[in-house]
Parts: C-alpha cells; sequence; structure tokens
C-alpha cells in the first residue's frame, strides 16, 4: 500500500521535502520491525545505525579520532574497526560512550542529509530515520514527527534472546541505555510532535497501529 496525497501527487512536507519520520527506542522493542513495515508502504528508511557502521569504514575521517581516543586495541590486524572491542568498552562506560557519539554523530548527519535530499529529488513520500541515538544525534528535531517504540521488558528480553545474543551482552545493552528509556525520551520531546508505538501484541497488531498512525501523521500534514 502507498500512502498519497488527495490529488495522487506523493504526501510531502514543507516546501515539497517529504514528511520526515524519526524512529527510536529501547533495543529490542522492535524499531526494525516497524521500519520495515513503515518501508513495505512506501517509504525511505534510512538507518542511522547502518551510517554510522559506514562512516567507521576503513578510510574514513573517523579512524584516527577514534585510535587517539580508544586505542588501537579496538582495531584488528588490517587497520579496520573491530567494532565488538569498541561497544565492550562504551556500553560499559558512558563518558567513553559520549565521546563515541561526539565523534560519530556529525558524520552521520551528514550521511543522512545526503540520503534525504536523495529521497527529495525522487519525490518519496516519507522518509523514515531510525536510530537509537535519535534524540541524543540531533536528529529528532528535523523530523515531523517521532515515534518512539517500546514494548514490556519481559518482551523486550524474550526478543534479545531470541536473537541469539550473548544473555551478558544484552544486559549490558539495555542498562547502558538506562531505565524508563521510552519515558525519558517522551519527556525529552516535550513540545515537539510524537507518539508512542506499542510492539507487545503480534506483528498483525503492531502492522495495523502502524498504518494508522501513518495515515493521522500524513492526514494532518495535508490538512
Amino acid at each position: 500500500m502507498i500512502f498519497a496525497a488527495r490529488d495522487g501527487q506523493p504526501a510531502a512536507g514543507d516546501g515539497g521535502r517529504p514528511v520526515l519520520i524519526g524512529l527510536t527506542g529501547p533495543i529490542g522493542c522492535g524499531k526494525s520491525t516497524v521500519a520495515r513495515m513503515l518501508g513495505d508502504i512506501g517509504g525511505r528508511v534510512i538507518d542511522a545505525d547502518e551510517l554510522a557502521r559506514e562512516a567507521t569504514t576503513p578510510g574514513s575521517q573517523a579512524l584516527p579520532e577514534l585510535r587517539a581516543r580508544f586505542g588501537a586495541e579496538v582495531f584488528d590486524d588490517n587497520g579496520g574497526l573491530d567494532r565488538a572491542a569498541l561497544a565492550a568498552i562504551v556500553f560499559a562506560d558512558p563518558a567513553a560512550l559520549e565521546d563515541l557519539e561526539r565523534i560519530i554523530h556529525p558524520l552521520v548527519r551528514e550521511l543522512v542529509d545526503a540520503q534525504l535530499e536523495a529521497a527529495q529529488r525522487e519525490r518519496v513520500p516519507f522518509v523514515v530515520v531510525e536510530a537509537i541515538k535519535l534524540v541524543e544525534g540531533g536528529l529528532a528535531e528535523r523530523c515531523d514527527e517521532v515515534w518512539i517504540v517500546d514494548c514490556s521488558p519481559e518482551v523486550q528480553r524474550a526478543r534479545l534472546i531470541g536473537r541469539a545474543a550473548a544473555p551478558d551482552d544484552g544486559e549490558r545493552r539495555v542498562a547502558a541505555q538506562g531505565p524508563n528509556l521510552a519515558a525519558r525520551l517522551t519527556s525529552q520531546l516535550a513540545g515537539r510532535r510524537s507518539r508512542l508505538i506499542a510492539t507487545n501484541g503480534p506483528l498483525d497488531e503492531t502492522r495495523e497501529a502502524v498504518e494508522d498512525a501513518l495515515a493521522e501523521l500524513l492526514d494532518s500534514r495535508l490538512a
């Protein structure tokens, strides 16, 4: 299904740009699932985590800064970034995580800008930016609406285990995000348009909620 404006042209935001949805929330709660649903409906999905990996490929400008901050131990024998080693450091040290974000976030924003410009040229009806650090990375303020994807702690834990991740790794990542992340994000977004997408139920229930939320958002942009 493709959502379009009443005149048959793609729904767009101000100045003909695509409507921009920010997608964030706790790890393991279904951000990628919701993003895939929005992509199936007709949107362009920008995965900020993928762009962060792109920003740290061999030869990128981030690598010298990362080496200076974290040392040679986060690099492999070929000079590439050892992401597992880096994750072990930053998820155990909030100051280290802040330093990593300071290095990476500006580069990710540049890559997001390039994809947004391409989406506007191609008259994509809406764009979804999926990012764990959507608010902290400065991307939320650019969105027409931010969707916070959340589920119960029990469902979250079961999904992380289902991914076959080491139990202690999943717990460490959850702990790094801090307690009640969805509530804290909602508070940080006070005054901005946001909504909660609950994913505790079956996929068809989540899909219905996603389609309803999208229709409401696009209708509001056309009012």
